[in-house]
């Protein structure tokens, strides 16, 4: 199966970096959002990223031009996967927004187009489930900072192909990234024992038993965990951490996933962390 057209679905912190790795590998990509101006930062964010890269002398300023070139955006869905070989949804941690996004791959995208989900959380059998494609519905879950991150989780769906998987598994190495299988259960690994974790992290915070940056210090000094799990909570967004114990708690019925109260009353009252200045701590 040869991949060289792909298009990524949302502009945000994932899918930019998803699409910054795909070009830079020499696919031909298209970057889809709804929000023109969510394009046009991606593309921003893209290109000082590259413009990084220049200066640390890994690739020329021609290397960098000839990147660009290869990317282009679009807010036209259907229009957009017509001709790709590899469509990567990267949208937020909703379900409902998903099966609106693969159904409608699913009636514009090539036949043999493989669908993909960066989805962290999110059932990749229920996803196929909604097309006619089953076999060609597979997870590609990718780390914050995507440039960056080695690990990618391939997460296969009941009805992946062999080929499918063979596929991302190939691409995922020439993005430059480490493929990892993993089958497909609620926060597949990766969320499944880290969730859990930030979520006792809240519960220490909300228990009086320290502070945010006690509970930290003690991982990062006891543990040697090279950022704490409130810091890396708030890295990864809060309204992220609570869909995916959701997720966890809706999939496997079992209270040990049971979201902080506290960790909802903040995203209730919108403090996500990073993304909106504060969270488990303050930011300039």
């Amino acid at each position: 199966m040869t991949i060289k057209k792909a298009t990524v679905i949302g502009a945000g912190t994932m899918g930019n970096g998803i699409a910054h790795v795909a070009v830079q590998s020499g696919l031909e990509v298209i970057l889809v959002d709804v929000n023109e101006q969510a394009l046009e930062k991606a593309l921003a964010t893209i290109d000082k990223n590259l413009g990084r890269m220049v200066a640390k002398e890994r690739i020329t300023e021609a290397d960098k031009s000839a990147t660009l070139g290869r990317l282009e955006t679009s807010t036209n869905l259907a229009e957009s996967v017509s001709t790709s070989d590899i469509i990567i949804e990267a949208v937020n941690e909703n379900f409902e927004l998903k099966k609106k996004i693969f159904t409608t791959l699913d009636e514009h995208a090539p036949e043999h187009a493989i669908l993909a989900s960066n989805t962290s959380s999110i059932s990749i059998t229920k996803l196929a489930a909604v097309t006619k494609r089953p076999s060609s519905v597979i997870g590609m879950h990718f780390f914050n900072p995507v440039p960056v991150m080695k690990l990618v989780e391939v997460v296969r769906g009941l009805d992946t192909s062999d080929e499918v998987y063979t596929a991302i598994e190939s691409l995922s190495k020439s993005f430059g990234k480490v493929p990892v299988p993993v089958n497909d259960f609620p926060g597949f690994v990766s969320n499944r024992v880290l969730m859990p974790m930030i979520n006792e992290a809240i519960f220490c915070v909300h228990e009086g038993v320290a502070t945010p940056e006690h509970v930290d210090e003690v991982m990062k000094l006891g543990m040697a965990h090279p950022m704490g799990p409130l810091r890396l909570a708030d890295f990864i967004g809060l309204d992220v951490c609570l869909d995916i114990l959701n997720v966890l708690y809706d999939g496997f019925k079992d209270p040990k996933y049971r979201p902080c109260p506290l960790l909802v009353k903040m995203v209730n009252a919108g403090k996500l962390g990073d993304k909106t200045g504060q969270g488990f701590y303050s930011y300039s």
